[in-house]
């Protein structure tokens, strides 16, 4: 039992396939594979920004404006298609993640060059991108029947038996285990968080690694802007409203330290997917919305628990390892 709880992803995994079994006994189609299927593609977008968000705070910052970011860029591509209806798809794409990932180096500039924390920053952009989503739009709303049918069809295309949202949020965790594990940025945003004095002695840019790590978070949030209005097919200010509390979440669900340095990709898909099973299942037995809201306030803050008392054995442990080299020294003289 210790060591499956050493292994965090381990232990998550088997959480979330026991809620699927034991949810299946009031839902009975519950754990049915169409349903699986569809609650991956329902939390496919919390999945994109968690992984964002984890990124940032590997780097020992926070991005609180992920969610903003999403809606801004969100009714930008809405507004341009629904403006010009023939522009390809690829290239609102493209937009959405350059505008995101522009809103996002705005944050890590001003984290970087002014030293000014994140948690600040991003507090504010937050209220700055929502009220530009609000001046752009004069406050309406852009619905379906303005939208082009290739913008909105395109995450709905079957593959495989799959949405392409859910290809899409495949290929993006696969592209951030790839980057977090086997390029240099992955190396310098580990230790940034994992200890920033030690990172700068061995020639690490501590701000330029916080400044990418923020540019990516807004680029994949620029992305989700996108994938959220041709999905739900609307495009309005206060879309993906608290989503970026929900992105923290997955990430300290799935064992990433708000300290910083530690935390695995696998272990935040894990928990936006635990985040997702709750949402999908909750309304299903019966839980009302305030209660729903509860559970998950309490799993956060159990999350939190486990993260810190892991941390602190770990930090237990060397030191008692370092006191009994000191008594064999002692004896050895």
């Amino acid at each position: 039992m210790q060591r499956l709880f050493k292994h965090r992803e381990l232990l998550l995994g088997l959480i979330i396939v026991a809620m699927i079994l034991g949810f299946s006994t009031r839902a009975p189609n519950f754990a049915a594979p169409g349903n699986l299927a569809t609650i991956f593609n329902d939390t496919s977008i919390l999945i994109i920004l968690a992984l964002g968000q984890m990124t940032v705070i590997l780097t020992k910052s926070i991005d609180l404006s992920v969610a903003a970011n999403l809606a801004f860029t969100g009714m930008v591509v809405a507004m341009t298609d629904a403006a010009f209806p023939g522009m390809p798809l690829g290239l609102l794409i493209v937009m959405a993640i350059a505008i995101g990932a522009l809103l996002g180096s705005l944050n890590g500039f001003l984290v970087w060059a002014l030293q000014i924390p994140p948690i600040v920053v991003t507090l504010g952009t937050l209220t700055i991108y929502r009220g530009m989503a609000f001046v752009l739009s004069g406050g309406s709303w852009v619905n379906a029947h303005q939208m082009s049918p290739s913008f909105l069809n395109f995450p709905r295309i079957s593959v495989l038996g799959m949405p392409i949202l859910s290809w899409v949020a495949i290929a993006i965790v696969l592209a951030i285990w790839f980057v977090l594990t086997r390029t240099p940025f992955g190396r310098s945003a580990y230790a940034t968080g994992g200890n920033p004095t030690a990172a700068i002695y061995a020639g690490i840019d501590v701000g330029r690694a916080r400044f990418l790590a923020f540019v990516l978070s807004g680029g994949l949030a620029g992305l989700s802007g996108y994938l959220w209005v041709s999905r739900y097919a609307v495009a309005y200010v206060d879309i993906a409203a608290g989503f970026e509390l929900d992105s923290v979440a997955a990430c300290v669900i799935g064992g990433i330290s708000i300290a910083g340095g530690i935390g695995s990709v696998i272990g935040t898909v894990l928990g936006a997917l635990f985040l997702g099973v709750i949402k999908n299942a909750l309304p299903v037995i019966g839980i009302s919305p305030f209660a729903q809201m509860a559970i998950s306030g309490v799993v956060i803050v159990l999350a939190v628990v486990f993260n810190a008392r892991a941390e602190r054995k770990k930090g237990r442990i060397i030191l008692r390892d370092r006191a009994a080299k000191d008594k064999t020294n002692e004896v050895i003289a």
